[in-house]
């Protein structure tokens, strides 16, 4: 449905220099997909998604939506609404009238507007509250009339930057499941921007990771956080381990390789050879304790409810090596020996080191 290509967007500096945004970026939304553009700040999702939005020019590129180029649309010229991270709410309009206000200036008759608020707050679960002015609401209620008023007028695509940025960790969790549910109900594309790499994975058809104005990779949330294209992906999704490997030998289906302080790990044999150097990637719940496996000591651990993250020192030296596993009177505590062992075929080898 949408389909950028080449897109690139270049800003001076105070100084006089250049900064390259956007740098020849190729992207396609399908219908009723959920795409998150993931990265760390500086990285140009949102001026993509302004790109997108029209309300920041293209130095260079295509951006299409059903076959037309919006690339010299105004911003109120494109079928694709916006919900801001500051929610952009007029304090002094009632959430109704909020709600309501794009139809108005489009002129849409009394009747048909109220019936069109009356379904989009019904929507998004605010139906009560339409007198309220948005300094009555809560944060969550906030965010429900942004996406009320973002929807109301059917866009083909709506885009969402960073807007739960500002709720607390408990009503973010429960927004990120209810944004989800509303996107398959509405039947709309939706483009969502975030830093944080729990929003990508709880509510992504996919995932696009960038860095410097480039895509590093675009996948399912399965895939960006099990298959990690490069380092980069690897470190900024999700916590992990990272193992600079020389492969020693083959042995049937498994190589055998290891650290340079000597902490030897077994990897699928596929592919590998004698004498190869690889990046291997270890998740810290792919980690458990075992009568064989890693050796070390239990340095640190940190206590999340149901889990327990532990630090281990391997014996060969090297790195700590973080893990995830359960609670429990069985848990590993500070100080104990411990084996580390885990399945071959989990561990991920980087293409990109």
């Amino acid at each position: 449905m949408l389909e950028i290509r080449g897109a690139r967007r270049i800003f001076t500096t105070p100084e006089g220099g250049k900064v390259t945004a956007l740098d020849r970026v190729d992207l396609n939304v399908d219908e009723n997909e959920f795409v998150t553009l993931l990265g760390p700040s500086g990285c140009g999702k949102t001026t993509l998604l302004r790109a997108i939005s029209g309300f920041e020019m293209l130095d260079g590129g295509t951006v299409r939506l059903e076959g037309a180029d919006l690339s010299k649309l105004a911003p109120f010229r494109r079928p694709i609404n916006t919900v801001f991270q500051s929610y952009a709410l007029f304090g002094h309009m009632s959430v109704a009238r909020n709600v309501g206000y794009a139809l108005e200036v489009r002129g849409v008759d009394r009747a048909a507007r109220e019936r069109k608020v009356s379904d989009a707050l019904e929507t998004v679960g605010l139906s009560d509250m339409g007198s309220r002015r948005p300094s009555q609401l809560s944060g969550g209620q906030r965010q429900r009339v942004a996406l009320a008023r973002a929807i109301i007028a059917e866009p083909r695509l709506l885009l969402l930057d960073e807007p739960l940025s500002a709720l607390d960790r408990n009503l973010r969790q429960q927004m990120q499941l209810e944004l989800k549910a509303l996107q398959a109900r509405l039947g709309i594309a939706f483009i969502f921007v975030t830093h944080d790499q729990e929003e990508a994975l709880t509510m992504s058809d996919r995932v696009v990771v960038m860095r410097e104005g480039r895509i590093e990779q675009i996948g399912t949330p399965r895939e960006i956080y099990r298959h990690p294209r490069n380092r980069f992906v690897t470190e900024f999704i999700g916590e992990t381990n990272i193992f600079a490997l020389t492969v020693d030998r083959i042995e049937g289906d498994l190589a055998r390789a290891r650290t340079a302080e000597g902490t030897c790990l077994s990897l699928p044999a596929a592919g590998r050879s004698r004498g190869e150097a690889v990046t291997a990637v270890l998740r810290p719940e792919s980690l458990h304790p075992g009568a064989e496996g890693i050796a070390g000591t239990v340095m640190r651990s940190v206590y999340l409810g149901s889990d327990l993250v532990i630090f281990v020192r391997p014996e060969a030296g090297g790195a700590e090596i973080r893990v995830t596993t359960r609670d429990g009177a069985d848990a590993p505590m500070t100080g104990d020996a411990i084996n580390l062992a885990y399945d071959p075929a989990v561990i991920h080898i980087l293409e990109d080191r």
